[in-house]
């Protein structure tokens, strides 16, 4: 055979494999963009569902709450009989919140209406989910004591429930510091959790905590029922402490822990 025609079936062998291969590869990239595609529409869709979670929570505890209110007329974690329905984890009550017992063992709270640190005996936050727990109103079983650092600290699932998006918990808070006794602002305080301190972390975009405060309340960080706080510095959730600032919907990062107000 003539060395040209040699030359010409080459070239066209290697022009028909290489058309060949781009049309293989022009698959590949459509099923690889479908792929990703759905992956990430996968995200979002369990991110949504992650979101809606922490309502329905939310709605759940403050349900646990109000029953047990009803049925043993008192605030869980601050109820002063509370070892008589189940059993005390130390006698001495400035050892009890340092003590974890076993079964259903619990702490008495002091019975003022609110949620109080007392030193390290007692740790009324940390009973307050124990004792919802042992009436059998939300799931889960806590410990009571909080943590290791018996005056402040909740960082794992032992003593707080976990939330619906990942390292996440909450918080419930009262304080008498004006002086209101029963009547003192109680809210759960939902963040990620952190190793020294309560669960303020950054765990939401402002997007998505404006949605939430948009169903549930008035869509104002800083006023309402459901207010917003920067887990980080510099504050990138909300442009101020104002009641009339906004959330800072332009900032796609986690940068928000909520708290919810219940009263």
């Amino acid at each position: 055979m003539h060395p040209d025609r040699k030359h010409i079936r080459s070239c066209a062998w290697l022009r028909d494999g290489v058309g060949f291969s781009l049309v293989e590869l022009s698959i590949v990239l459509v099923i690889l963009g479908l792929l990703v595609g759905g992956i990430l529409s996968g995200q979002s869709l369990i991110r949504a569902s992650e979101l809606r979670g922490i309502t329905a929570q939310l709605q759940g505890f403050m349900a646990a709450d109000k029953s047990f209110r009803d049925k043993y007329l008192a605030l869980a974690g601050d109820m002063a009989n509370a070892t008589q329905f189940w059993g005390a984890a130390h006698a001495n009550a400035n050892v009890c919140g340092r003590t974890i017992g076993t079964g259903t063992q619990t702490c008495n709270g002091d019975g003022n209406g609110y949620l109080d640190v007392l030193g390290t005996g007692r740790h009324e936050p940390a009973h307050y989910w124990q004792h919802l727990a042992l009436a059998g109103l939300i799931q889960g079983t806590y410990t009571g004591v909080a943590a290791t650092f018996f005056t402040c600290c909740f960082y794992d699932t032992t003593n707080s429930p976990t939330g619906r998006l990942p390292n996440t918990l909450w918080y419930p808070y009262s304080s008498d510091g004006l002086g209101l006794g029963p009547e003192t602002p109680f809210y759960y305080l939902f963040g990620a959790a952190q190793p020294t301190s309560a669960p303020a972390g950054s765990a939401l975009r402002p997007e998505e905590l404006w949605n939430i405060d948009t169903k549930l309340d008035d869509g104002m960080p800083r006023t309402g029922k459901v207010t917003a706080w920067s887990g980080t510095l510099p504050n990138n959730c909300v442009t101020g402490a104002a009641t009339t600032d906004t959330y800072i919907l332009t900032y796609t990062d986690l940068a928000c822990y909520a708290t919810f107000y219940t009263r």
